[in-house]
Protein backbone atom coordinates (compact mmCIF):
# COMPACT_ATOMS: atom_id res chain seq x y z
CA UNK A 1 0.00 0.00 0.00
CA UNK A 2 2.68 2.33 0.56
CA UNK A 3 3.59 2.73 -3.12
CA UNK A 4 0.10 3.58 -3.48
CA UNK A 5 0.85 7.52 -2.82
CA UNK A 6 3.66 7.05 -5.86
CA UNK A 7 1.62 5.49 -8.24
CA UNK A 8 -0.75 8.11 -7.96
CA UNK A 9 1.69 10.76 -8.63
CA UNK A 10 3.35 8.82 -11.27
CA UNK A 11 0.10 8.33 -13.29
CA UNK A 12 -0.92 12.50 -12.80
CA UNK A 13 2.73 13.25 -14.43
CA UNK A 14 2.17 10.25 -17.13
CA UNK A 15 -1.03 12.29 -17.98
CA UNK A 16 -0.21 15.89 -17.65
CA UNK A 17 2.86 14.68 -20.14
CA UNK A 18 0.31 12.85 -22.37
CA UNK A 19 -2.19 16.41 -22.49
CA UNK A 20 1.20 18.45 -22.93
CA UNK A 21 2.24 16.70 -25.62
CA UNK A 22 -0.93 16.26 -27.44
CA UNK A 23 -2.39 19.05 -27.32
CA UNK A 24 -2.11 22.37 -29.76
CA UNK A 25 -1.57 24.52 -27.17
CA UNK A 26 2.32 24.51 -26.95
CA UNK A 27 2.01 24.53 -30.50
CA UNK A 28 0.22 27.72 -30.68
CA UNK A 29 2.21 29.49 -28.08
CA UNK A 30 5.38 29.40 -29.82
CA UNK A 31 3.80 30.18 -33.34
CA UNK A 32 2.56 33.03 -32.02
CA UNK A 33 5.83 33.93 -30.73
CA UNK A 34 6.98 33.38 -34.21
CA UNK A 35 3.99 35.80 -35.60
CA UNK A 36 5.30 38.40 -33.23
CA UNK A 37 8.95 38.10 -34.78
CA UNK A 38 7.70 37.89 -38.14
CA UNK A 39 4.59 40.56 -37.71
CA UNK A 40 6.81 42.52 -35.57
CA UNK A 41 9.74 43.16 -38.51
CA UNK A 42 7.23 43.40 -41.25
CA UNK A 43 5.88 46.69 -38.99
CA UNK A 44 9.26 47.55 -38.67
CA UNK A 45 10.12 47.28 -42.46
CA UNK A 46 6.93 48.48 -43.68
CA UNK A 47 7.96 51.77 -41.80
CA UNK A 48 11.06 51.92 -43.49
CA UNK A 49 9.90 51.48 -47.02
CA UNK A 50 7.32 53.94 -46.52
CA UNK A 51 10.25 56.34 -45.52
CA UNK A 52 12.32 54.94 -48.36
CA UNK A 53 9.81 55.85 -51.11
CA UNK A 54 9.58 59.16 -49.68
CA UNK A 55 13.55 59.60 -50.43
CA UNK A 56 12.76 59.26 -53.81
CA UNK A 57 10.63 61.82 -53.70
CA UNK A 58 12.19 64.56 -51.24
CA UNK A 59 15.21 63.55 -50.36
CA UNK A 60 14.46 62.54 -47.11
CA UNK A 61 13.27 59.84 -45.18
CA UNK A 62 11.54 61.68 -41.41
CA UNK A 63 8.24 61.40 -41.16
CA UNK A 64 8.14 65.27 -40.94
CA UNK A 65 6.57 65.91 -44.12
CA UNK A 66 4.69 68.94 -43.91
CA UNK A 67 7.45 70.96 -43.16
CA UNK A 68 9.66 69.35 -46.18
CA UNK A 69 6.56 70.44 -48.29
CA UNK A 70 6.95 73.85 -47.10
CA UNK A 71 10.31 74.31 -49.09
CA UNK A 72 9.27 72.46 -52.07
CA UNK A 73 8.59 73.58 -55.54
CA UNK A 74 4.68 73.59 -56.38
CA UNK A 75 5.55 70.87 -59.56
CA UNK A 76 7.07 68.59 -57.15
CA UNK A 77 4.66 68.96 -54.39
CA UNK A 78 1.93 67.48 -57.11
CA UNK A 79 4.49 64.86 -58.92
CA UNK A 80 5.25 62.43 -55.65
CA UNK A 81 1.37 61.98 -55.18
CA UNK A 82 0.73 61.64 -59.17
CA UNK A 83 4.16 59.73 -59.68
CA UNK A 84 3.33 57.28 -56.71
CA UNK A 85 -0.89 57.08 -58.18
CA UNK A 86 0.76 55.97 -61.51
CA UNK A 87 2.44 52.64 -60.29
CA UNK A 88 -0.17 51.87 -57.62
CA UNK A 89 -2.46 52.51 -60.79
CA UNK A 90 -0.41 50.14 -63.13
CA UNK A 91 0.16 47.12 -59.73
CA UNK A 92 -3.71 47.21 -59.15
CA UNK A 93 -4.30 46.54 -62.61
CA UNK A 94 -2.10 43.61 -63.64
CA UNK A 95 -0.41 42.71 -60.64
CA UNK A 96 -2.55 43.30 -57.56
CA UNK A 97 -5.85 40.60 -56.41
CA UNK A 98 -9.08 41.92 -56.41
CA UNK A 99 -7.81 45.20 -57.82
CA UNK A 100 -7.34 47.15 -54.62
CA UNK A 101 -5.12 47.32 -51.37
CA UNK A 102 -6.63 45.60 -48.25
CA UNK A 103 -7.21 47.07 -44.69
CA UNK A 104 -8.47 46.00 -41.55
CA UNK A 105 -12.16 45.35 -42.80
CA UNK A 106 -10.32 42.92 -44.58
CA UNK A 107 -8.66 40.71 -41.73
CA UNK A 108 -12.29 41.24 -39.78
CA UNK A 109 -13.95 39.69 -42.51
CA UNK A 110 -11.39 36.43 -42.67
CA UNK A 111 -11.84 35.66 -39.27
CA UNK A 112 -15.80 35.78 -39.83
CA UNK A 113 -16.18 34.17 -42.75
CA UNK A 114 -12.87 33.01 -44.27
CA UNK A 115 -12.09 30.87 -41.28
CA UNK A 116 -8.89 33.27 -40.28
CA UNK A 117 -7.30 32.56 -43.95
CA UNK A 118 -5.65 35.24 -45.80
CA UNK A 119 -3.70 34.63 -49.28
CA UNK A 120 -0.14 35.91 -48.44
CA UNK A 121 0.63 37.13 -51.91
CA UNK A 122 -2.37 39.76 -51.47
CA UNK A 123 -1.20 40.72 -47.96
CA UNK A 124 2.02 41.67 -49.31
CA UNK A 125 0.90 43.28 -52.27
CA UNK A 126 -1.29 45.20 -50.40
CA UNK A 127 1.53 46.02 -48.04
CA UNK A 128 3.42 47.35 -51.22
CA UNK A 129 0.54 49.41 -52.93
CA UNK A 130 0.46 51.03 -49.39
CA UNK A 131 3.92 51.70 -49.44
CA UNK A 132 3.85 53.77 -52.45
CA UNK A 133 0.78 55.51 -51.64
CA UNK A 134 1.97 56.99 -48.30
CA UNK A 135 6.05 57.41 -49.48
CA UNK A 136 4.37 59.34 -52.31
CA UNK A 137 2.24 61.94 -49.97
CA UNK A 138 -1.40 59.80 -49.77
CA UNK A 139 -3.45 60.98 -47.21
CA UNK A 140 -4.27 57.90 -45.18
CA UNK A 141 -2.63 56.17 -42.25
CA UNK A 142 0.17 53.33 -42.10
CA UNK A 143 -1.58 51.35 -39.10
CA UNK A 144 -4.47 49.33 -41.20
CA UNK A 145 -2.09 47.91 -43.72
CA UNK A 146 0.23 47.16 -41.53
CA UNK A 147 -1.99 45.27 -39.18
CA UNK A 148 -3.35 43.06 -42.64
CA UNK A 149 0.17 42.54 -43.76
CA UNK A 150 1.15 41.50 -39.58
CA UNK A 151 -2.49 39.64 -39.76
CA UNK A 152 -1.37 37.65 -43.08
CA UNK A 153 1.85 36.75 -42.01
CA UNK A 154 -0.02 35.04 -39.06
CA UNK A 155 -2.65 33.16 -41.02
CA UNK A 156 0.09 32.15 -43.62
CA UNK A 157 1.98 30.77 -40.33
CA UNK A 158 -1.07 29.17 -39.09
CA UNK A 159 -1.81 27.36 -42.39
CA UNK A 160 1.84 25.96 -42.53
CA UNK A 161 1.30 24.73 -38.83
CA UNK A 162 -2.13 22.61 -39.94
CA UNK A 163 -4.20 24.49 -37.21
CA UNK A 164 -7.68 24.35 -37.12
CA UNK A 165 -9.78 27.58 -37.76
CA UNK A 166 -10.07 28.47 -34.39
CA UNK A 167 -6.57 28.56 -34.14
CA UNK A 168 -5.97 30.05 -37.43
CA UNK A 169 -8.35 33.17 -36.05
CA UNK A 170 -6.27 33.20 -33.31
CA UNK A 171 -2.92 33.62 -34.67
CA UNK A 172 -4.23 35.71 -37.48
CA UNK A 173 -5.26 38.36 -34.22
CA UNK A 174 -1.93 37.49 -32.88
CA UNK A 175 -0.37 38.90 -36.09
CA UNK A 176 -2.80 42.06 -35.64
CA UNK A 177 -1.84 42.73 -32.19
CA UNK A 178 2.25 42.76 -33.14
CA UNK A 179 1.69 44.87 -35.82
CA UNK A 180 -0.11 47.39 -33.76
CA UNK A 181 2.28 46.60 -31.11
CA UNK A 182 5.16 47.61 -33.24
CA UNK A 183 3.59 50.31 -35.47
CA UNK A 184 3.05 52.51 -31.95
CA UNK A 185 5.24 51.01 -29.35
CA UNK A 186 2.05 50.33 -27.60
CA UNK A 187 2.17 46.52 -26.51
CA UNK A 188 -1.15 46.43 -24.38
CA UNK A 189 -3.18 48.55 -27.30
CA UNK A 190 -2.27 45.48 -29.52
CA UNK A 191 -3.73 42.92 -27.59
CA UNK A 192 -6.77 44.82 -26.46
CA UNK A 193 -6.89 46.05 -30.51
CA UNK A 194 -6.63 42.46 -31.24
CA UNK A 195 -9.23 40.87 -29.02
CA UNK A 196 -11.72 44.22 -29.46
CA UNK A 197 -11.46 45.00 -32.88
CA UNK A 198 -10.33 41.52 -35.09
CA UNK A 199 -11.86 38.68 -32.64
CA UNK A 200 -14.61 40.53 -31.11
CA UNK A 201 -14.15 38.21 -27.34
CA UNK A 202 -12.18 37.95 -24.83
CA UNK A 203 -11.39 34.48 -24.99
CA UNK A 204 -8.64 33.10 -22.09
CA UNK A 205 -7.82 30.66 -24.64
CA UNK A 206 -6.76 33.25 -27.53
CA UNK A 207 -5.63 35.60 -24.88
CA UNK A 208 -2.08 33.91 -24.05
CA UNK A 209 -0.86 34.01 -27.58
CA UNK A 210 -2.19 37.52 -28.58
CA UNK A 211 -0.12 38.82 -25.51
CA UNK A 212 2.88 37.09 -26.61
CA UNK A 213 2.78 38.34 -29.85
CA UNK A 214 2.04 41.92 -28.88
CA UNK A 215 4.55 41.91 -26.37
CA UNK A 216 7.85 40.41 -29.24
CA UNK A 217 6.37 42.87 -31.79
CA UNK A 218 6.44 45.95 -28.93
CA UNK A 219 10.41 44.84 -28.04
CA UNK A 220 11.47 44.63 -31.57
CA UNK A 221 10.39 48.23 -31.93
CA UNK A 222 12.25 49.36 -28.92
CA UNK A 223 15.11 47.89 -29.84
CA UNK A 224 15.08 48.79 -33.44
CA UNK A 225 13.40 52.27 -33.37
CA UNK A 226 13.61 53.44 -29.94
CA UNK A 227 11.21 53.40 -26.63
CA UNK A 228 9.93 57.10 -26.38
CA UNK A 229 6.68 57.68 -26.95
CA UNK A 230 4.90 58.96 -30.62
CA UNK A 231 4.06 61.92 -29.83
CA UNK A 232 6.27 64.05 -27.39
CA UNK A 233 3.94 67.00 -25.62
CA UNK A 234 4.24 69.55 -23.06
CA UNK A 235 3.65 69.42 -19.82
CA UNK A 236 0.07 69.61 -18.68
CA UNK A 237 -2.63 68.96 -15.94
CA UNK A 238 -5.95 68.98 -15.41
CA UNK A 239 -6.26 71.66 -12.47
CA UNK A 240 -10.29 71.31 -11.59
CA UNK A 241 -13.08 69.22 -12.01
CA UNK A 242 -14.63 72.64 -13.93
CA UNK A 243 -12.66 70.93 -16.77
CA UNK A 244 -14.94 67.92 -17.20
CA UNK A 245 -18.06 69.57 -18.58
CA UNK A 246 -15.65 70.77 -21.26
CA UNK A 247 -14.34 67.28 -21.61
CA UNK A 248 -18.03 65.49 -22.22
CA UNK A 249 -19.13 68.39 -24.80
CA UNK A 250 -15.56 67.52 -26.41
CA UNK A 251 -16.71 63.99 -26.84
CA UNK A 252 -20.04 64.91 -28.78
CA UNK A 253 -17.91 67.48 -30.67
CA UNK A 254 -15.62 64.25 -31.95
CA UNK A 255 -18.88 62.22 -32.72
CA UNK A 256 -19.77 64.86 -34.75
CA UNK A 257 -16.47 65.13 -36.97
CA UNK A 258 -16.04 60.85 -36.80
CA UNK A 259 -19.49 60.65 -38.26
CA UNK A 260 -18.57 63.59 -40.84
CA UNK A 261 -15.38 61.77 -41.40
CA UNK A 262 -16.63 58.27 -42.10
CA UNK A 263 -19.57 59.92 -44.56
CA UNK A 264 -17.05 61.56 -46.43
CA UNK A 265 -14.86 58.51 -47.32
CA UNK A 266 -18.02 56.82 -48.09
CA UNK A 267 -19.78 59.24 -50.72
CA UNK A 268 -16.26 60.00 -51.64
CA UNK A 269 -16.14 56.01 -52.62
CA UNK A 270 -19.83 56.33 -54.16
CA UNK A 271 -18.88 58.66 -55.93
CA UNK A 272 -15.86 57.29 -57.74
CA UNK A 273 -17.74 53.31 -58.50
CA UNK A 274 -20.11 56.17 -60.49
CA UNK A 275 -16.89 57.44 -62.58
CA UNK A 276 -16.38 55.42 -65.61
CA UNK A 277 -12.43 55.63 -66.58
CA UNK A 278 -10.10 52.92 -66.03
CA UNK A 279 -8.60 51.57 -63.37
CA UNK A 280 -4.69 52.39 -63.60
CA UNK A 281 -6.29 55.83 -64.06
CA UNK A 282 -8.00 56.61 -60.80
CA UNK A 283 -4.89 56.87 -58.44
CA UNK A 284 -3.32 59.53 -61.13
CA UNK A 285 -6.21 61.49 -61.19
CA UNK A 286 -6.51 61.02 -57.43
CA UNK A 287 -3.03 61.97 -57.33
CA UNK A 288 -3.09 65.09 -58.99
CA UNK A 289 -6.30 66.48 -56.34
CA UNK A 290 -4.12 65.43 -53.27
CA UNK A 291 -0.84 67.44 -55.17
CA UNK A 292 -2.88 70.50 -55.31
CA UNK A 293 -4.07 69.97 -52.07
CA UNK A 294 -0.33 69.89 -50.61
CA UNK A 295 0.42 73.24 -52.48
CA UNK A 296 -1.85 74.94 -49.94
CA UNK A 297 -2.16 73.18 -47.03
CA UNK A 298 0.91 70.42 -46.42
CA UNK A 299 -0.15 69.52 -43.19
CA UNK A 300 -2.49 66.88 -45.13
CA UNK A 301 -0.28 64.90 -46.93
CA UNK A 302 1.35 61.54 -46.12
CA UNK A 303 0.32 59.87 -42.57
CA UNK A 304 0.26 62.94 -40.59
CA UNK A 305 1.99 62.36 -37.38
CA UNK A 306 4.29 65.49 -37.62
CA UNK A 307 1.28 67.55 -38.20
CA UNK A 308 -0.30 65.67 -35.12
CA UNK A 309 2.42 66.25 -33.54
CA UNK A 310 2.30 70.09 -33.74
CA UNK A 311 -1.20 70.31 -32.75
CA UNK A 312 -0.61 68.90 -29.63
CA UNK A 313 2.25 71.13 -29.08
CA UNK A 314 0.33 74.52 -29.83
CA UNK A 315 1.77 75.08 -32.78
CA UNK A 316 -1.23 75.59 -34.87
CA UNK A 317 -4.04 78.88 -34.82
CA UNK A 318 -7.48 78.16 -34.46
CA UNK A 319 -8.56 79.49 -38.18
CA UNK A 320 -5.71 76.72 -39.57
CA UNK A 321 -6.79 73.99 -37.30
CA UNK A 322 -10.29 74.47 -38.40
CA UNK A 323 -9.07 74.24 -41.78
CA UNK A 324 -7.34 70.88 -41.37
CA UNK A 325 -10.42 69.25 -40.07
CA UNK A 326 -12.03 69.93 -43.41
CA UNK A 327 -9.34 69.71 -45.29
CA UNK A 328 -7.69 66.60 -43.99
CA UNK A 329 -11.56 65.13 -44.31
CA UNK A 330 -11.34 65.57 -47.58
CA UNK A 331 -8.07 64.44 -48.34
CA UNK A 332 -8.37 60.72 -47.54
CA UNK A 333 -11.50 60.58 -48.63
CA UNK A 334 -10.13 61.05 -52.07
CA UNK A 335 -6.88 58.66 -51.27
CA UNK A 336 -9.39 55.93 -50.57
CA UNK A 337 -11.83 56.60 -53.38
CA UNK A 338 -8.80 56.50 -55.58
CA UNK A 339 -7.50 53.51 -54.59
CA UNK A 340 -4.60 54.35 -53.01
CA UNK A 341 -3.49 51.97 -49.69
CA UNK A 342 -3.31 53.48 -46.27
CA UNK A 343 -5.96 53.24 -43.15
CA UNK A 344 -8.45 55.61 -41.47
CA UNK A 345 -6.52 55.29 -38.08
CA UNK A 346 -3.58 58.05 -38.18
CA UNK A 347 -6.17 60.42 -40.01
CA UNK A 348 -8.47 59.85 -36.75
CA UNK A 349 -6.24 60.78 -34.82
CA UNK A 350 -5.21 63.60 -36.71
CA UNK A 351 -8.46 65.38 -37.04
CA UNK A 352 -8.94 64.31 -33.12
CA UNK A 353 -5.94 66.36 -32.49
CA UNK A 354 -7.28 69.21 -34.34
CA UNK A 355 -10.75 69.69 -33.43
CA UNK A 356 -9.07 69.05 -29.70
CA UNK A 357 -6.75 72.06 -30.43
CA UNK A 358 -9.46 74.18 -32.25
CA UNK A 359 -11.99 73.27 -29.06
CA UNK A 360 -9.90 73.80 -26.53
CA UNK A 361 -9.15 77.51 -28.11
CA UNK A 362 -12.51 78.31 -28.46
CA UNK A 363 -13.48 77.32 -25.12
CA UNK A 364 -10.78 79.63 -23.84
CA UNK A 365 -11.38 82.77 -25.45
CA UNK A 366 -15.31 81.86 -24.96
CA UNK A 367 -15.42 80.77 -21.57
CA UNK A 368 -12.71 81.12 -19.70
CA UNK A 369 -13.28 80.41 -16.50
CA UNK A 370 -14.27 76.50 -17.91
CA UNK A 371 -10.64 75.76 -19.88
CA UNK A 372 -8.62 75.34 -17.33
CA UNK A 373 -6.30 73.46 -18.68
CA UNK A 374 -3.74 73.56 -21.61
CA UNK A 375 -4.44 73.38 -24.97
CA UNK A 376 -2.19 70.04 -25.16
CA UNK A 377 -5.03 67.94 -22.64
CA UNK A 378 -7.73 69.20 -25.37
CA UNK A 379 -5.53 67.94 -28.07
CA UNK A 380 -5.07 64.73 -26.46
CA UNK A 381 -8.74 64.35 -25.46
CA UNK A 382 -9.86 65.23 -28.82
CA UNK A 383 -7.09 62.65 -30.46
CA UNK A 384 -8.31 59.81 -28.60
CA UNK A 385 -11.85 60.45 -28.71
CA UNK A 386 -12.64 60.72 -32.57
CA UNK A 387 -10.40 57.80 -32.75
CA UNK A 388 -12.52 55.67 -30.82
CA UNK A 389 -15.48 56.70 -32.67
CA UNK A 390 -14.01 56.15 -36.17
CA UNK A 391 -12.39 52.39 -35.16
CA UNK A 392 -15.47 51.20 -32.47
CA UNK A 393 -13.02 50.48 -30.58
CA UNK A 394 -13.14 52.53 -27.18
CA UNK A 395 -11.18 50.22 -24.66
CA UNK A 396 -8.26 49.76 -27.19
CA UNK A 397 -8.11 53.74 -28.27
CA UNK A 398 -7.93 54.67 -24.54
CA UNK A 399 -5.08 52.64 -24.16
CA UNK A 400 -3.39 53.46 -27.64
CA UNK A 401 -3.94 57.24 -26.40
CA UNK A 402 -1.67 56.34 -23.44
CA UNK A 403 0.72 54.61 -24.85
CA UNK A 404 1.36 57.23 -27.75
CA UNK A 405 1.70 60.06 -25.51
CA UNK A 406 2.84 58.78 -22.35
CA UNK A 407 -0.12 60.71 -20.31
CA UNK A 408 -1.83 57.67 -18.19
CA UNK A 409 -2.63 60.96 -16.09
CA UNK A 410 -5.26 61.80 -18.33
CA UNK A 411 -7.58 58.45 -17.87
CA UNK A 412 -10.51 59.68 -16.59
CA UNK A 413 -10.71 62.56 -19.10
CA UNK A 414 -9.96 60.39 -22.24
CA UNK A 415 -12.67 57.39 -20.72
CA UNK A 416 -15.49 60.66 -20.71
CA UNK A 417 -14.96 62.02 -23.86
CA UNK A 418 -14.20 58.68 -25.46
CA UNK A 419 -17.35 56.66 -24.32
CA UNK A 420 -19.34 60.05 -25.36
CA UNK A 421 -18.04 59.89 -28.67
CA UNK A 422 -18.33 55.91 -29.77
CA UNK A 423 -22.05 56.10 -27.69
CA UNK A 424 -22.96 58.60 -29.89
CA UNK A 425 -21.66 57.63 -32.98
CA UNK A 426 -23.20 53.98 -32.26
CA UNK A 427 -26.17 55.17 -31.77
CA UNK A 428 -26.83 57.32 -34.54
CA UNK A 429 -24.73 54.94 -37.28
CA UNK A 430 -24.83 51.99 -35.33
CA UNK A 431 -21.27 50.56 -36.47
CA UNK A 432 -18.24 51.32 -36.72
CA UNK A 433 -15.93 52.58 -40.37
CA UNK A 434 -14.60 49.01 -40.63
CA UNK A 435 -18.26 47.05 -40.41
CA UNK A 436 -19.43 50.41 -42.71
CA UNK A 437 -17.18 49.07 -45.16
CA UNK A 438 -18.06 45.67 -44.93
CA UNK A 439 -21.62 46.28 -44.91
CA UNK A 440 -20.97 48.14 -48.12
CA UNK A 441 -19.77 44.36 -49.29
CA UNK A 442 -23.26 42.97 -48.05
CA UNK A 443 -21.40 41.31 -45.02
CA UNK A 444 -23.37 42.90 -41.44
CA UNK A 445 -21.12 41.58 -38.40
CA UNK A 446 -22.07 44.35 -35.58
CA UNK A 447 -25.12 42.63 -34.57
CA UNK A 448 -23.29 39.96 -32.00
CA UNK A 449 -22.48 36.84 -32.71
CA UNK A 450 -26.34 35.38 -33.40
CA UNK A 451 -26.63 37.79 -36.02
CA UNK A 452 -23.25 36.58 -37.46
CA UNK A 453 -23.78 33.72 -37.76
CA UNK A 454 -26.88 34.13 -39.98
CA UNK A 455 -24.89 36.36 -42.50
CA UNK A 456 -21.64 34.05 -42.95
CA UNK A 457 -22.53 30.63 -42.60
CA UNK A 458 -23.55 29.53 -46.58
CA UNK A 459 -26.56 27.04 -47.55
CA UNK A 460 -23.75 25.01 -49.21
CA UNK A 461 -21.72 24.35 -45.76
CA UNK A 462 -24.94 22.09 -44.24
CA UNK A 463 -27.12 21.35 -47.73
CA UNK A 464 -27.30 17.37 -48.82
CA UNK A 465 -25.79 17.47 -52.22
CA UNK A 466 -27.61 15.60 -55.52
CA UNK A 467 -24.86 13.18 -57.24
CA UNK A 468 -24.86 13.81 -60.69
CA UNK A 469 -24.27 10.15 -62.55
CA UNK A 470 -25.49 9.27 -66.30
CA UNK A 471 -28.31 7.75 -64.80
CA UNK A 472 -29.81 10.36 -62.54
CA UNK A 473 -28.96 13.50 -64.74
CA UNK A 474 -30.30 16.56 -62.52
CA UNK A 475 -33.48 17.58 -62.40
CA UNK A 476 -34.46 21.04 -63.23
CA UNK A 477 -36.65 24.00 -61.94
CA UNK A 478 -39.21 26.52 -63.52
CA UNK A 479 -38.35 29.91 -63.43
CA UNK A 480 -41.48 30.27 -60.45
CA UNK A 481 -40.44 27.63 -58.31
CA UNK A 482 -38.93 28.43 -54.71
CA UNK A 483 -35.60 27.80 -54.42
CA UNK A 484 -32.22 28.46 -52.41
CA UNK A 485 -28.60 29.33 -54.53
CA UNK A 486 -25.37 27.56 -52.66
CA UNK A 487 -24.13 30.79 -51.82
CA UNK A 488 -27.56 32.11 -50.14
CA UNK A 489 -26.76 33.29 -46.53
CA UNK A 490 -28.81 31.21 -43.50
CA UNK A 491 -30.55 34.03 -43.00
CA UNK A 492 -31.94 34.05 -46.26
CA UNK A 493 -32.66 30.21 -45.70
CA UNK A 494 -34.68 30.80 -42.76
CA UNK A 495 -36.91 33.56 -43.78
CA UNK A 496 -37.66 31.79 -47.09
CA UNK A 497 -38.75 28.22 -44.74
CA UNK A 498 -40.94 30.64 -42.85
CA UNK A 499 -42.28 32.56 -45.80
CA UNK A 500 -43.16 29.27 -47.69
CA UNK A 501 -43.87 27.23 -44.71
CA UNK A 502 -42.06 24.31 -46.75
CA UNK A 503 -40.30 21.53 -44.63
CA UNK A 504 -37.47 20.92 -47.71
CA UNK A 505 -36.32 23.39 -50.48
CA UNK A 506 -34.39 22.84 -53.65
CA UNK A 507 -30.61 23.95 -54.26
CA UNK A 508 -29.83 25.32 -57.73
CA UNK A 509 -26.06 26.57 -58.51
CA UNK A 510 -26.39 30.26 -59.81
CA UNK A 511 -27.15 30.10 -63.61
CA UNK A 512 -29.62 29.53 -66.35
CA UNK A 513 -30.55 26.07 -65.96
CA UNK A 514 -31.54 26.02 -62.19
CA UNK A 515 -29.96 22.83 -62.04
CA UNK A 516 -30.88 21.44 -58.50
CA UNK A 517 -27.40 20.23 -57.16
CA UNK A 518 -28.77 19.77 -53.47
CA UNK A 519 -31.84 20.24 -50.77
CA UNK A 520 -32.17 21.68 -47.75
CA UNK A 521 -34.52 20.73 -45.10
CA UNK A 522 -35.50 23.16 -42.04
CA UNK A 523 -34.18 20.95 -39.49
CA UNK A 524 -30.95 21.36 -41.17
CA UNK A 525 -30.91 24.61 -41.23
CA UNK A 526 -31.98 25.22 -37.69
CA UNK A 527 -29.37 22.19 -36.55
CA UNK A 528 -26.40 24.10 -38.66
CA UNK A 529 -27.58 27.51 -36.88
CA UNK A 530 -27.16 25.76 -33.19
CA UNK A 531 -23.85 24.48 -33.98
CA UNK A 532 -22.66 27.61 -35.27
CA UNK A 533 -24.20 28.71 -32.05
CA UNK A 534 -22.11 26.32 -29.55
CA UNK A 535 -19.06 26.55 -31.43
CA UNK A 536 -19.25 30.34 -31.25
CA UNK A 537 -19.95 29.73 -27.41
CA UNK A 538 -17.24 27.75 -27.40
CA UNK A 539 -14.58 29.76 -29.02
CA UNK A 540 -15.27 33.20 -26.97
CA UNK A 541 -15.51 31.77 -23.58
CA UNK A 542 -12.99 28.92 -23.52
Amino acid sequence: MSDTPLTSQRIRLENALRRATTSPVPRVWLAALLVGVLAGYAAIGFRLAIGGIQYLWLGETEENLFRFLQETPAWLIIAGPTTAGLVVGLWLTFLQPGNRAEGVADVIEARAVGAGRLPLWKGLGSAIVSIISLGGGASAGREGPAVHLGATLGSFLGERFGFTPTHLRTLLAAGAAAAVAASFNAPIAGVLFALEVVLGHYALRASGPIVIASVVGALLARIHMGSSPTFVIPEYMITSLADFPAFALLGVVSALVAMAFMATIMRADTLARQVSIPLWLRPVLGGLIIGAIGIWYPQALGVGYAATDAALQGQFGLVLLLSLIVVKTLATAITIASRFGGGVFSPALYLGAMTGGAFGLIIAQAAPEIAFSTHAVYAIVGMGAVAGAVLGAPLSTLLIAFELTGGYEMTVALMVAISIATALTQGLLGKSFFHWQLERRGLRLYGGPRWQILQTVLVQDFMQRVVDDENTPLQKLDEDDERLFIGDTLEKTLALFEASQHETLPVVQPSEHLEIVGTVSHADALRAYNEALVEASREEHE
